[in-house]
């Protein structure tokens, strides 16, 4: 497909409805109100294509740019081009599916690095989520290196921009769930930072108290 194609195919599937429904979630800009769902049908059909991505999100549409991370080739990534939609971030619902696209590149520990003290909301906010994901998925990183976090966490999560206390809360509770060490550390910062206040805008999203979610978790795991 062509980006004109895809274009017509993002107006021809976006609705007032879902158009509200983003306003609500902080997104402003230009929106067509593309659901999830149908962004997974055209991804489906793209494919991966990264000439097309990179025209995509050229666009400045908040729908094509959320496809564009959908269909990028994480191997073409580079630092250069990672760093270029970093800067075209404004809202968290891009900043996540951006955060998705950069967890399947070879950046994921450079740019947890870079971008995990940023002062700017949305690039910290992708810092903390490569963290958390780190916590996940590598098994190689030491405890060390968590616990040094878990320290940032305790003392600066009430400090933090909105939706990076947010993010600072989910890599708390990952770091909690990797293995029974951490999750007793985990817990004790989770009991001394309390509840952490996130506004999520006119939304019924919320924010999960940490020990809470770290023990349901566990008791799942079992």
């Amino acid at each position: 497909m062509t980006d004109s194609e895809v274009i017509e195919q993002l107006k021809a599937y976006g609705t007032e409805q879902n158009r509200k429904i983003y306003r609500r979630h902080g997104v402003a800009g230009d929106l067509y109100g593309v659901s999830y769902s149908n962004l997974g049908k055209l991804k489906k059909a793209i494919k991966i294509d990264h000439d097309l991505a990179e025209k995509l999100w050229a666009t400045g549409n908040q729908d094509a740019r959320v496809l564009a991370t959908m269909i990028a080739d994480s191997s073409r990534a580079s630092d250069r081009l990672l760093n270029a939609w970093a800067k075209d971030l404004s809202n968290y619902v891009l900043t996540d599916a951006f955060s998705g696209f950069v967890m399947r590149t070879p950046f994921v520990r450079k740019k947890m690095e870079q971008w995990i003290g940023s002062k700017k909301e949305w690039t910290g906010r992708i810092g903390w989520q490569l963290l958390a994901y780190l916590a996940m998925k590598d098994a190689e990183l030491p405890d060390e290196f968590f616990e040094s976090h878990l320290e940032v966490i305790e003392r600066d999560i009430h400090k933090g921009k909105n939706r990076v206390k947010d993010a600072m809360n989910s890599a708390l509770i990952a770091i909690g769930m990797r293995n029974n060490k951490l999750k007793k550390e985990a817990l004790s910062v989770a009991k001394k930072i309390g509840k952490v206040e996130v506004d999520h805008g006119e939304t019924s999203c919320k924010t999960p108290d940490a020990a809470e979610y770290i023990r349901k978790a566990s008791k799942r795991k079992k």
